[in-house]
């Protein structure tokens, strides 16, 4: 089945509604009009774009204008499809990679063609874009709305794969499992699959060496993939959304709030807990083999030392 996205102005839906007037079936609630042919499925969403399914879909939607596409980025498996961004599709992003407290955790999240609309009405876009006030109400729309799996690399189960294995093989390995969950649980097998690239692909698949269940099939690998496909940026939305749910939580534990990143006010609050509830339970909280460690623990003992 073919796909046509056109973006129109008012004056042109106009047209379409009037055109496939006789054809009209309810509308979706995120659009203002649709249709069906035997040959068409179509869709005006409130946003402008006019969406052509069928087999036909490309010579009736060239009655209306050239289709809205985005230019096809280079990826690390070559050129992304002209019209990828309107396909049915996996996207997978991870969170807390940078983080030295709380744990890595990482979402593939599937938008079936027909979602993209709606998906961006809920208003999913790049999350560094995004307040964390903002990020937890998108994240409980999709949460009703498209099927995902997520997976949570806690810090002491990190801390000891760490002891083996490097950053990029742990986010590889989740990357793989949720990815493998997702597609169990769909009853509908997705056009393709894009990550948000951390790792060339030879070095991914190198990361899963051994792996008996690697997902392989259609997958696509591309830096800054929020921008390529909406099911990235929900996978993106919703993995930051799990983390500072488990930030809540570690907060909660520690007595204090617990600050995201790497940096310095990261380091002030890492002395504190190192000196109030010790190295055991500080590693229990965080990715230990930060450089943060040591500066925490040159700021505790500073504190520690008795004034001349």
């Amino acid at each position: 089945m073919g796909t046509v996205v056109l973006k129109l102005p008012k004056d042109k839906q106009e047209v379409v509604i009037s055109d496939f007037q006789a054809s009209r079936i309810t509308s979706p609630p995120y659009a203002r009009f649709a249709a069906r042919t035997k040959t068409c499925v179509v869709t005006i969403y409130n946003s402008g774009k006019v969406m052509f399914q069928g087999s036909e879909a490309e010579a009736i939607s060239a009655r209306y204008g050239a289709p809205f596409l985005k230019k096809a980025p280079s990826t690390a498996s070559g050129m992304l499809p002209r019209d990828f961004s309107t396909w049915s599709v996996i996207g997978s992003d991870e969170v807390g990679k940078g983080d030295f407290f709380g744990p890595l955790v990482v979402v593939a999240a599937y938008v079936d063609a027909q979602q993209i609309e709606l998906v961006q009405e809920l208003g999913v876009r790049d999350s560094k874009n995004v307040s964390d006030i903002e990020i937890r109400k998108i994240a409980r729309d999709l949460h009703a709305v498209i099927p995902y799996e997520f997976r949570i690399l806690h810090n002491p189960d990190y801390n000891r794969m760490q002891r083996t294995m490097t950053q990029g093989k742990m986010t590889a390995l989740l990357h793989n499992s949720a990815l493998g969950g997702l597609l169990e649980k769909l009853e509908v097998t997705p056009k393709a699959i894009l990550i948000d690239q951390f790792a060339e692909k030879a070095t991914y698949y190198k990361h899963l060496s051994g792996e008996a269940n690697q997902v392989k099939e259609n997958v696509y690998f591309s830096t800054k993939a929020e921008g390529l496909h909406v099911a990235v940026a929900a996978a993106s939305i919703l993995a930051r959304a799990i983390f500072l749910k488990e930030m809540d939580v570690l907060s909660q534990q520690a007595g204090t709030e617990i600050p995201k990143g790497a940096g310095a006010k990261v380091d002030q609050v890492a002395a504190s807990l190192l000196l109030k509830h010790g190295p055991d339970q500080l590693k229990n909280w965080t990715k230990f083999h930060f450089a943060n460690t040591k500066k925490a623990t040159q700021l505790a003992e500073k504190r520690n030392r008795p004034s001349s």
